[in-house]
C-alpha cells in the first residue's frame, strides 16, 4: 500500500530502528523545581517551606499530606520523609521589586523572561534556579551561595542569628547533593533520638534519688556527726547505747506482764455471783417452762424450753 503516484520512499521511513530517548528540557526542570511545589505541583505561594533535603512546598500541601497519608496521592514519595511539622523550615523570603505578578503577560504577546518572585537580600540575584541558593535551618532565611562565599560570616545577614556550616542546606541540589543532605539528616534524627533517651534515664535516676533521700532524711547528718566523733567517745556511746537498749527491753517485759496480769479474771468469779443475779437470764432453772406450760404451736418469737 502506498509508494503510488511515483513517491520514492526513504529508509526511516519503511525500517523502525530504536527509539531516541526523550530529552528533558533544562528550563522547563529550572521552572518546575523552583516555580512549582514539589507535593501538588501548584504554583508556590506564601507561606512556601523546604524540606531537609531543599526541596519546595507549599505549607498547606504538607499539612494535608499529614492528615492523610495515604499512599494513593500522587507525588506522595516525594514527602515521605517528612515526619512532621518539625521537618520542615519556613523560608524568610526577600521580594524581587522587579516581579509585576502574573498580570504581566496575559495575552501571551510577549516574552516572558520567568522574572522570579524572590531575590537574595545582599547580592541582589533572582531565585529563578540558575543561581544557586541556600537556608539557614534555625531561622529559615534565604541567601544565594555567593553571597555566603563573598562575606563570610557566623552571623545572618538578615536576622541577626548564628548559625554555623552545618545548618546551611542547599536549595533544589543536584542528586548527589541530596545524598549528602540525607545523610546529614539521618544522622541528625539519630543523634536526637540518643539526647531523649539520656534525658529520660537521667530524670529517672533524679527521681529515684529523690526518692531514697525522702525516706532517709537524716541520714547523711548522722553519718558525718559520726565521722566527727572520736573512737574513744564511739565505744563508750556504743557500750552506753546497749546498756540503755537491754534496760529499755526489761522494762517493756515488766509491763507486759503486768498488763498481762491485769486483763485475766480469776475463776471463782462466776461461782460468787448471787441467785438474783442469775435468775436474769433464760438460762436459769426459773427461767425454764415446763411441759404442761409450753404450747402446740410455734410462734415467729416463741419462747420454749
Amino acid at each position: 500500500m502506498g509508494c503510488d503516484g511515483g513517491t520514492i520512499p526513504k529508509r526511516h521511513e519503511l525500517v523502525k530502528g530504536p527509539k531516541k530517548v526523550e530529552k528533558v528540557d533544562k528550563n522547563a526542570e529550572l521552572v518546575a523545581r523552583w516555580f512549582y511545589c514539589t507535593l501538588s505541583q501548584e504554583r508556590l505561594i506564601k507561606p512556601i517551606v523546604a524540606c531537609e533535603l531543599g526541596r519546595l512546598y507549599n505549607k498547606d500541601a504538607v499539612i494535608e499530606f499529614l492528615l492523610d497519608k495515604s499512599p494513593d496521592k500522587p507525588h506522595a514519595d516525594s514527602a515521605a520523609h517528612i515526619k512532621g511539622i518539625k521537618s520542615i523550615i519556613e523560608l524568610n523570603l526577600s521580594d524581587n521589586p522587579a516581579w509585576t505578578g502574573r498580570k504581566g503577560n496575559t495575552k501571551g504577546d510577549t516574552y516572558d523572561d520567568q522574572c522570579a518572585q524572590f531575590i537574595c537580600p545582599v547580592v541582589g540575584l533572582e531565585m529563578n534556579g540558575k543561581h544557586r541558593f541556600c537556608v539557614l535551618r534555625k531561622c529559615g532565611c534565604v541567601f544565594s551561595e555567593r553571597a555566603l562565599k563573598e562575606i563570610k560570616t557566623d552571623v545572618c545577614h538578615k536576622c541577626g542569628a548564628g548559625f554555623q556550616e552545618t545548618d546551611l542546606i542547599l536549595l533544589n541540589g543536584d542528586k548527589e547533593e541530596v545524598e549528602e543532605l540525607r545523610k546529614k539528616m539521618e544522622e541528625r534524627r539519630l543523634k536526637a533520638k540518643s539526647e531523649k533517651k539520656g534525658k529520660k534515664t537521667k530524670a529517672v535516676e533524679s527521681v529515684s534519688r529523690s526518692d531514697q533521700g525522702e525516706e532517709s532524711p537524716g541520714s547523711s547528718q548522722k553519718e558525718k556527726e559520726d565521722a566527727n566523733i572520736p573512737r574513744d567517745k564511739i565505744h563508750f556511746v556504743s557500750s552506753a547505747k546497749t546498756q540503755a537498749d537491754s534496760h529499755s527491753s526489761s522494762s517493756d517485759a515488766a509491763t507486759k506482764s503486768s498488763t498481762s496480769s491485769c486483763s485475766k479474771r480469776p475463776a471463782s468469779s462466776s461461782e460468787r455471783k448471787s441467785e438474783a443475779y442469775k435468775s436474769i437470764f433464760t438460762s436459769h432453772s426459773s427461767a425454764k417452762r415446763s411441759k404442761d406450760q409450753s404450747s402446740n404451736w410455734i410462734t415467729h418469737t416463741a419462747y420454749y424450753f
